[in-house]
């Protein structure tokens, strides 16, 4: 197996630039139409379709992380390429609304197409090696296409869960550590900020919330409880997680290094980045009816969401061996029995999250972090 190329000393350590930025940005816009569709339409059917386009997604999502965790978008023709992806997720972010039930899955597909071209042309320029994988992605862009141009039936989910399939097992029939050279100082700051901008999205979806309400004492207090519940997740993942998560990973090997990285910044962000945008998306109804009674998935959305996300964080912490994580996986449990609360009122179930939160902040900082200090490979 032919080895990625080593990165010289010059460029070993380079921070994210704004165009992987402006490029999340347009990401992120697409992971807010799934969870729009979510809330309209939550449904067992409904939610195995968002599944399916989120993992789709996803994996393309991590291979243009880690496209330019191997070189910085510095030349035209690199920055050029990175915004004909970024044209791509937004025709996926079009076609999502009918991706299963209407032209939504012929535009969704040509939009994936183009995002899979863009890349394979971007990563073969530093490492031809990529090449071995396309015919992979090719095939997964294929079978959304066909699935697009069928007028629905159980076909057309037959295809997107095959378009799934394909780049799960891809790495199993095409290992990773020829394709990859891991920055760890990169890889950590690109998906912190990803996650940051995810946050922001949950702030957004306060203020849309407040928006639609009469301006009065009670719409403040509830404000201010949705941001507090948002700055609430921001402190339980960056508070010095991101940094020993750094450490782990340039304490491993490049075959370790390579693991963690998929385990931990791909599969464990999965439930963590999804659990964000599902909870904001129930804090937009929340927030506007704040001092009301909230619809069973209203309030499952905010109190499931900020679960699933503290059970990503479990899994991520455990990937990556930077602290212990019994309590979060606590806290996720007490998370979803605030549900009950969101029935009665929705402010009340907010707070609740808050307190969550806060509790599982402090009782960590009580108890020492046995694994902090553990090398992944121990």
């Amino acid at each position: 197996m032919t080895s990625s190329p080593t990165p010289t000393d010059e460029e070993e350590v380079y921070g994210v630039t704004t165009l992987e930025l402006f490029f999340d940005l347009v990401f992120v816009f697409t992971l807010i139409r799934l969870t729009d569709v979510l809330i309209g339409e939550f449904t067992p059917l409904g939610v195995f379709q968002i599944v399916l386009m989120f993992g789709v997604l996803w994996w393309m999502y991590g291979g243009y992380a880690w496209l330019t965790n191997m070189t910085a978008p510095r030349t035209t023709p690199h920055r050029l390429l990175i915004l004909a992806g970024m044209g791509g997720f937004f025709m996926v972010a079009i076609g999502t609304p009918t991706a299963f039930t209407g032209g939504g899955g012929l535009v969704w597909g040509l939009g994936y197409l183009l995002l899979v071209l863009a890349h394979v042309v971007l990563y073969a320029r530093g490492n031809p090696n990529i090449l071995r994988v396309l015919p992979a992605n090719l095939l997964a862009a294929v079978l959304i296409i066909v699935a697009g141009l069928l007028d629905g039936g159980p076909v057309v989910y037959a295809l997107w869960t095959l378009a799934l399939v394909v780049p799960i097992v891809q790495p199993y029939i095409v290992p990773a550590g020829g394709l990859f050279s891991i920055r760890p100082e990169h890889i950590v700051e690109r998906h912190g900020l990803l996650v940051m901008i995810t946050l922001g999205e949950s702030i957004i979806s306060v203020g849309t919330g407040a928006a639609h309400a009469e301006l009065d004492a009670g719409l403040v207090v509830a404000a201010l409880l949705g941001l507090a519940l948002a700055a609430a997740v921001w402190w339980t993942y960056f508070t010095g997680d991101d940094e020993r998560a750094e450490a782990s990973l340039a304490a491993a090997d490049d075959v370790r290094r390579v693991q963690m990285t998929m385990f931990g910044y791909f599969y464990a962000h999965i439930p963590l980045i999804i659990g964000v945008l599902v909870a904001a998306a129930g804090m937009k109804k929340a927030v506007e009816h704040a001092w009301e009674h909230l619809k069973p998935g209203t309030a499952l959305a905010i109190a499931g969401g900020v679960a699933l996300y503290l059970a990503g964080d479990v899994l991520f912490r455990r990937v990556m061996r930077i602290g212990p994580s019994g309590i979060r996986l606590g806290a996720a449990v007490a998370a979803l029995a605030t549900v009950p609360l969101g029935l009665w009122l929705a402010a009340a179930e907010i707070a609740a999250l808050i307190l969550v939160l806060a509790a599982a902040v402090l009782l960590e900082r009580r108890h020492p972090r046995r694994s902090r200090t553990d090398h992944p490979d121990h």
